[in-house]
């Protein structure tokens, strides 16, 4: 499959896992009660998947790109400080959501800030890339940097969009399914 496809693919599954959160947090700043179990699950996964797949095969492309266009430089260099601060924010983001789901008296505002962050970081990072990365190394980045791209990490296969999905995402991949 096209390098560039399989990349664009994760954005689009990302993209849609975070109009879910988007949508449960508004549920929750009108007081509504929204799907916090969910909530922590795609946290998780866009957290886990990103750090240990989605990433590191990133930052071969990245570097890749760099070699070939240093005029991507400085984009990269972005990317790569984004990469930390979602990173950041996820943690904060799973830290509160757990508090809530053993029932600790947690502010309205810190839940809605911690997750706006993270929705802002996260949404801008996905634009930037399918923008300005991708179509960059579509051009550029030769089928050897593409043959190291995908071995940056083990073939492992996705957790909630693969065809065997882990158990504690069952439930999280049933609402994806019923949400078709």
């Amino acid at each position: 499959m096209d390098p560039i496809s399989v990349w664009h693919g994760d954005h689009m599954r990302f993209a849609r896992l975070l109009d879910f959160l988007e949508r449960q947090m508004a549920a929750f700043h009108e007081g509504e009660d929204p799907k916090y179990e969910l909530m922590r699950d795609v946290v998780f996964y866009l957290h886990e998947y990103a750090d240990h797949i989605h990433h590191p095969r990133e930052d071969v492309a990245f570097d890749c790109l760099m070699r070939r266009d240093p005029a991507m430089k400085q984009t990269v260099k972005q990317l790569l400080q984004e990469h930390r601060a979602i990173h950041a924010s996820a943690e904060g983001l799973l830290t509160l959501l757990e508090a809530i789901l053993e029932d600790a008296l947690i502010e309205r505002s810190s839940v809605e800030a911690a997750a706006a962050l993270y929705l802002v970081y996260y949404r801008q990072h996905l634009s930037t890339e399918e923008r300005e990365i991708m179509p960059r190394a579509a051009q550029v980045l030769t089928p050897e940097d593409w043959a190291a791209v995908a071995n940056a990490v083990s073939n492992t296969p996705d957790p909630l969009f693969g065809s065997e999905v882990a158990a504690r995402y069952r439930q999280l991949r049933d609402w994806i399914t019923r949400a078709q």
